[in-house]
């Protein structure tokens, strides 16, 4: 396990609970120095679950059968992927074609956390970063709205005789079903836009009332966003390219200074305006209206992101391990593998890309 070198990424792939599980299944566990600070653990406790300390993380790459991650490989990392390596990350490939095409150079074999799916079709390591990533796409929304932040002036909840914000969120999945609790929480008014009429029955009892649920289309998207002071973008296509809700000619019929939080930036972004930004400089302005648009949301809080992952990743971590090949219980997060896509979410964004998916790519 390497180090995350994305910027303001502190989370870490593997704790030293569970460097002590592969240990104890006579695995061999070689930990970069200083990885887990971040989130809280020492290189005392690794030390202490049996794990090998390194402090060359090029060596770590080239010696590893299994190599685990919590973010995709970055630029000076590309050249560090080779044959013989199943890496274990979230990926997000279809908005990264550098890292598609440099995996499928390579030989690498990579399972996306974001794309393993369970027997019910659920998304089971993709789930606990989304519940963390709707929760503080509300408190982005709401910090941004404040004028020092470059926002209108709007408080989310308001204040005795005065109208509280409004929050619209697109899409009721995970991320906007805790974006919208956390946002009618703090005392906003709340639309939440979802296409499925099941989610929607779903979503009107779980909130009872206290959220509008409404059903999604272009027409009602666009009402809804101008009456909107912050906008949280939570759609998702598993493996896929984000669809663009909001063009950039729609940024004119916006309220002035609204907000738009873009949660599926990872995918390219649900705004056609998004572009990434970080921790650091995690906003931007496009025709009057404020953009956050972070690309790695939970690194904020990579003490309780660290520990919400890897308690979904450890028993699939262990899988891998004991299997030392993709077992079938993981073939849904197969997003590269033998030099071609495996993907069809994937293979759709890129299909001029080898693929091994039937009618997809060269």
């Amino acid at each position: 396990m390497v180090t995350e070198i994305k910027p303001d990424e502190q989370r870490v792939a593997l704790t030293p609970a569970g460097a002590c599980a592969l240990r104890q299944r006579g695995h061999g566990v070689v930990v970069q120095l200083g990885a887990g600070e971040g989130a809280g653990f020492t290189d005392d406790a690794y030390r202490a679950a049996g794990a090998q300390l390194s402090g060359d993380a090029e060596a770590i790459w080239a010696d590893s059968e299994l190599l685990l991650k919590v973010k995709e490989p970055v630029g000076p990392e590309h050249r560090l992927l080779h044959a013989g390596l199943i890496l274990f990350t979230y990926l997000h490939l279809a908005a990264d074609r550098a890292l598609t095409e440099a995996l499928l150079a390579a030989g690498t074999t990579a399972v996306g956390y974001e794309t393993v799916e369970d027997a019910a079709g659920r998304l089971p390591l993709l789930t606990p970063m989304s519940e963390i990533a709707g929760r503080l796409a509300a408190a982005a929304g709401a910090h941004h709205l404040q004028q020092p932040q470059g926002g209108p002036g709007v408080l989310i909840g308001g204040a005795p005789g005065v109208r509280p914000a409004r929050v619209l969120v697109v899409g009721g999945g995970v991320v906007g079903a805790e974006a919208a609790a956390v946002a009618r929480g703090m005392g906003a008014e709340v639309v939440v836009l979802e296409r499925s009429l099941e989610r929607i029955r779903r979503l009107e009892e779980l909130f009872g009332g206290s959220v509008r649920v409404l059903m999604s289309d272009e027409d009602g998207l666009l009402a809804e966003a101008r009456a909107a002071d912050a906008c949280i973008g939570a759609v998702l296509l598993p493996g896929r390219s984000a669809p663009k809700l909001l063009r950039r000619e729609d940024l004119a019929e916006l309220s002035p200074g609204a907000v738009l939080v873009d949660v599926a930036i990872d995918q390219g972004g649900c705004f056609e305006t998004s572009r990434p930004t970080t921790h650091a400089q995690p906003t931007f302005r496009d025709q009057g209206i404020l953009h956050y648009c972070v690309a790695n949301m939970p690194g904020a809080v990579p003490v309780t992101a660290t520990r919400a992952l890897t308690h979904a990743t450890l028993p699939f971590v262990l899988e891998l391990a004991d299997a030392g090949e993709v077992t079938p219980g993981l073939e849904t997060g197969s997003n590269v593998a033998s030099g071609r896509l495996k993907h069809p979410g994937v293979a759709a964004a890129f299909p001029d890309l080898p693929a091994s998916i039937a009618g997809a790519g060269a």
